[in-house]
């Protein structure tokens, strides 16, 4: 899915990015330039940074056996 039309990022390129070192808004934006022309991308990139988070929160917890 699309997150900036205006700069045609995707979320595989969100994605991309957080692994590569990116880790909030402000550096998606120095990146790959998402949010400099109209920000109506921001919103939709910062429920991707929470989701993309969580998501290696849950991968990297231990576990713990029952």
């Amino acid at each position: 899915m699309y997150v900036c039309v205006c700069k045609a990022l995707t979320e595989r390129d969100v994605h991309t990015a957080v692994a590569q070192g990116c880790n909030s808004l402000k550096g998606l934006r120095g990146e790959l330039g998402l949010g400099s022309e109209c920000g109506r991308c921001t919103g939709c990139a910062k429920s991707l940074l929470k989701e993309v988070f969580a998501t290696a929160a849950q991968q990297h917890a231990p576990q713990v056996a029952a």
